[in-house]
């Protein structure tokens, strides 16, 4: 589940839901869940306490499972495949068992790209 830090309520959507999907339907439900469960894993083995969107993937896609999101959902649109992975962890945050919250933060002073999750005890 996914708490929203500043209205501490429950978050039921993903935001800028016509263009994710969009960029969903372009993906099969193999390739979407394989994603999904690429970054549950990832999220459990940092720890599962703290998970910043933008760091879970790496660099480079090329012959991953979040490949198709660049090559498939996206069309090669490398602005565009960002976001859209940011709200497919976004998706998966919210369906964890877990209670989840979200927000923008700083690295030494300087602004983090993508949101940050981390677990909360309510």
């Amino acid at each position: 589940m996914l708490y929203s830090i500043e209205s501490d309520a429950l978050i039921t959507d993903i935001p800028y839901r016509n263009k994710f999907d969009v960029y969903r339907g372009r993906l099969t439900d193999s390739q979407y869940a394989a994603i999904c469960d690429e970054l549950n894993r990832r999220i459990d083995e940092g720890g599962g306490e703290v998970a910043t969107a933008g760091w879970l993937p790496g660099a480079d896609w090329s012959g991953t499972v979040f490949d198709p999101i660049y090559e498939v959902a996206c069309r090669h649109d490398f602005e565009e495949s960002g976001k859209f992975f940011g709200l497919i962890v976004w998706d998966v945050m919210m369906r964890r068992e877990e209670d989840w919250a979200s927000g923008k933060f700083e690295k030494d002073g300087v602004p983090i790209q993508s949101r940050t999750y981390f677990r909360i005890n309510r």
